[in-house]
């Protein structure tokens, strides 16, 4: 189990400041509308020899213990980069919204998008919304994302709304048929909890962090060096805020 700490912003109310206890990280991949789109992409991507995906949506478990809010993550070699994403967690306040980095290795990617998932530590922000204030007018988030040199020259990566992705409901419902409610309560007393029940429904599992997939990327894929920075924002032009994050990358160094 990961616990993080955010503050979460309320409407009509103050702020607050609670732990979250999260024992199931999900990564959501393929997790476009357009369906015609993604079998384009995954025709692309099987031309230089990646795998295509099992389903789509497809959901890729990942180690709760990846989560961090650090500002420096420790990678190895100079082949990842970051995607912005939206990312739902399960909290005592309900379902929270923050702003995370799906942060993968391009290079095991090649061989296994899985593994290049696992590999790499999961950054997100230190603040949150209710994910109620902002269900209604869901497709008009917008999610940005700007690549930053060790020299401080900045180059924009990823930028659009959400609209163009599954909402929340549809990722949960995916996950939930795809049984991953029953393996996140493996180890219960086998009969159905009220969680399994919720989900069916299309709501986030107990204790689960859901990333619910990325936007495409302007230009080339980064391949980020020692020193370089992703920064991220997701902004609510309804209510006129935003949630933002940066880190910072330490590339490790590739022995034999």
């Amino acid at each position: 189990m990961t616990t993080l700490s955010l503050t979460v912003f309320p409407l009509n109310d103050a702020a607050t400041t609670l732990p979250v206890e999260i024992d199931t990280l999900v990564i959501a991949g393929w997790a476009g509308r357009d369906a015609k789109a993604i079998q384009a992409h995954i025709d692309e991507l099987a031309a230089l020899g990646v795998a295509p995906p099992t389903s789509t949506p497809c959901f890729y478990r990942v180690a709760a213990s990846q989560l961090t809010q650090a500002g420096t993550v420790e990678v190895l070699g100079p082949h990842t980069s970051g995607e912005v994403e939206c990312v739902l967690l399960d909290s005592p306040l309900g379902t929270l919204v923050t702003i995370g980095s799906d942060h993968t290795d391009r290079k095991a990617e090649a061989y296994s998008v899985a593994v290049s998932k696992q590999v790499c530590a999961k950054p997100l922000a230190a603040e949150a919304w209710r994910y109620a204030d902002v269900a209604g007018h869901w497709d008009q988030l917008q999610l940005r994302a700007t690549v930053v040199d060790a020299s401080g020259q900045a180059r924009p990566y990823q930028r659009g709304a959400v609209d163009g992705l599954l909402p929340p409901p549809a990722l949960w419902r995916g996950y939930a048929q795809a049984g991953g409610a029953h393996e996140a309560h493996d180890g219960h007393d086998g009969h159905e909890t009220p969680e399994t029940a919720d989900t069916r429904e299309g709501a986030l599992p107990a204790r689960c962090a859901m990333f619910s997939g990325t936007l495409a990327v302007h230009g080339e894929l980064a391949a980020m060096a020692s020193g370089d920075a992703f920064e991220m924002e997701l902004h609510d032009p309804v209510l006129g805020r935003s949630l933002r994050q940066r880190y910072s990358v330490r590339a490790l160094p590739v022995v034999a």
